[in-house]
């Protein structure tokens, strides 16, 4: 009796991972999705769950926007814009400030955020590994407009040519940044500039960040997207005139807003109307470049020259490469935080006495 019922758990058994294999394989293509998400249309994006039972409809959406520059300058520019979601919609909307490329993903990932803006290069794994579905882009009139990759140094410095940078202090931002990491490891070798081989690129941790880097003098060149450049001028924040660009590449897509793949449909659907029919206000026309309205985007067709890109840096958009990028962003991190720690351990300890 024992050795039958043992035999037929075990054939239960087998039954059932069988189901759950077959379940699975269920997916007719998934090129570089992640597991947990089916693309059966081909358009590079995660389908909506087949089951409406694990569809979400939340109360309140939660969203958050690209951490190229410090998070908190986005919070008040964007507050009509979520008024205006929340009204539209029909649901309470909450701007959710977010420190990282790998913690935005992460947010979307876990079923955290809702809807996002994710900067050109992040774009990539937020979709094959977070589900999100690009759906709209900062435009003006019917043109959807990009960036550049600025290569910078200051104005004083001799520099002249990318390739004057070697053995020279480089700037990048970020691991998975396109402008700021990517890019300039494809496009600068073009230019007599090969990245780890003629210099050691330092991860500043933000477009910003590089840009204010490069005017004290801590860095000797920047690779920066142009769009936060201009920004910086724009505001004050930088004289740009204190700023010689040396280098300006192809125009590339700016950041995209996508949602969640596993939204309702319905709610999906109303989201992206929302966000066509919204129209900028004077203060973020102004901080977006003259950017009015979001237009319509496809990741599949605007996504294709950034997908180019990261193939060719050696950074395709998969698993292997996210955890890969995403430890070499935390280890730049751990290192920015000590430095700081150690300088201002220094600046707390009294001056020696006069003799």
């Amino acid at each position: 009796m024992n050795k039958a019922l043992i035999g037929a758990s075990a054939l239960v058994l087998a039954t059932l991972l069988a189901t759950g294999a077959q379940a699975q394989d269920a997916c007719p293509n998934r090129g570089e999705l992640d597991t947990q998400y089916c693309d059966a249309n081909r358009d590079l994006v995660a389908d909506a769950p087949s089951d409406p039972k694990k569809w979400r409809d939340p109360s309140t959406l939660v969203w958050a926007y690209t951490p190229v520059e410090d998070p908190a300058v986005y919070a008040n520019i964007f507050k009509p814009f979520t008024d205006h979601l929340e009204k539209c919609v029909g649901k309470r909307t909450v701007y959710y400030p977010v420190q990282s490329n790998a913690a935005e993903i992460e947010a979307m990932r876990s079923g955290r955020l809702h809807f996002a803006g994710f900067s050109t290069g992040p774009t990539g794994f937020a979709v094959n590994l977070a589900g999100a579905v690009p759906f709209a882009a900062k435009g003006l009139g019917t043109e959807v407009r990009g960036y550049n990759l600025l290569a910078i140094v200051k104005a004083s410095s001799p520099y002249q040519k990318v390739s004057d940078l070697k053995g020279k202090k480089v700037a990048h931002t970020s691991p998975s940044s396109n402008s700021g990491n990517l890019a300039p490891r494809v496009l600068f070798p073009e230019l007599g500039l090969k990245t780890d081989d003629d210099y050691k690129p330092v991860m500043s941790g933000g477009h910003d960040k590089s840009v204010l880097g490069v005017v004290s003098g801590d860095y000797d060149m920047a690779a920066v997207a142009s769009d936060v450049f201009d920004r910086m001028v724009t505001r004050g924040t930088i004289k740009g005139e204190d700023i010689r660009i040396i280098y300006r590449s192809p125009v590339f897509p700016t950041s995209s807003f996508a949602h969640a793949h596993d939204l309702k449909p319905e709610l999906a659907k109303k989201l992206t109307e929302c966000f066509y029919s919204f129209r900028f206000t004077p203060a973020m026309t102004k901080e977006f470049n003259g950017d009015d309205r979001f237009l319509p985007i496809t990741y599949q067709k605007d996504w294709k020259v950034v997908r180019e890109v990261a193939e060719k840096s050696g950074t395709p958009y998969n698993k292997a490469a996210y955890d890969a990028e995403s430890r070499r962003e935390a280890e730049a991190a751990a290192k920015k935080a000590e430095a700081a720690k150690k300088a201002a351990e220094q600046a707390a300890q009294p001056a020696a006495p006069k003799p």
